[in-house]
């Protein structure tokens, strides 16, 4: 029988942190199991509303971008297979953000009662979305079988953009539930940020419809890169790649912050909580 001795001495959790996370990797197993099971649990159709929600959304935007506003897709690719490949990466990135935003508080009770490294909790939180992820990229083989649309060998380099979307979505879930634990209005805020976003990033439209001068400027949004690099791997459409480079110093940028202010103020989570 393994038996883990824990050593408490003062400093020893900051010194060991990182390490610390490996050690409780099956608390971080737990954590995501659990919230893969109730995340539908007591709703009517369950994990149906994973394909529901994306579909409805991907119908709207194609009737109002294609049928109103009058933008086109390029040669050979369906409108609504273009809005789809967009709204893939954002539905996950939107879904990881809104559970890590309130994962802690979520857990209030855990974090006020033993010790374990925090990032677990936002951690397990994204990883969560990935299931909702997958079932619509089953959805999105399933419409590009009924349009007959066949990506090429970019679509092997689809991981990849995932990775990135898991980045950008941990990295400002961590700033925000940090700041959600300090400050309970933020949980209001988020919603109405997750909304917005939706609409300035180019998911119902290509990101080449802004105009040349501002497309540095636009890519600020590191969701613009990531829109771009699914549809490029996916669709083979073209990608403009000095703002996709900027969207990733973005990301990265974002990935350092909300890990230091989330290490800064991990201390007093137990406090304010």
């Amino acid at each position: 029988m393994n038996i883990r001795r824990i050593t408490i001495e003062p400093g020893r959790a900051e010194k060991n942190y990182w390490r610390d996370l490996w050690l409780f990797r099956e608390l971080f197993y737990i954590l995501s199991w659990r919230d893969i099971k109730v995340r539908y649990k007591q709703t009517v159709i369950g994990a149906a509303w994973s394909v529901i929600r994306p579909l409805l959304t991907t119908l709207i935007f194609t009737f109002v971008f294609k049928r109103v506003a009058k933008l086109d897709a390029p040669p050979g690719v369906p409108y609504m297979i273009l809005v789809f490949a967009g709204m893939l990466p954002w539905q996950f990135f939107a879904n990881a953000l809104s559970e890590s935003s309130n994962s802690l508080i979520g857990n209030s009770n855990l974090i006020s009662k033993v010790y374990f490294p925090r990032l677990i909790i936002p951690a397990s939180s994204v990883i969560v979305s990935l299931v909702d992820f997958a079932v619509s990229l089953g959805l999105m083989t399933l419409m590009m079988l009924y349009f007959q649309f066949v990506p090429d060998i970019k679509i092997l380099l689809l991981p990849s953009f995932i990775l990135l979307a898991l980045l950008a979505a941990f990295g400002t879930g961590l700033y925000v539930t940090a700041l959600n634990v300090k400050y309970r209005d933020f949980r209001y805020i988020i919603p109405f940020v997750i909304q917005i976003g939706l609409y300035v990033t180019p998911v119902g439209f290509l990101s080449s419809v802004v105009p040349t001068e501002w497309r540095l400027l636009y890519s600020l949004n590191p969701m613009v890169g990531i829109v771009d690099g699914f549809r490029w791997c996916m669709l083979g459409l073209p990608m403009y790649w000095p703002g996709f480079f900027v969207s990733i110093a973005v990301i990265i940028l974002f990935l350092f912050v909300g890990v230091r202010y989330f290490r800064k103020t991990e201390k007093s989570f137990a406090d304010n909580i």
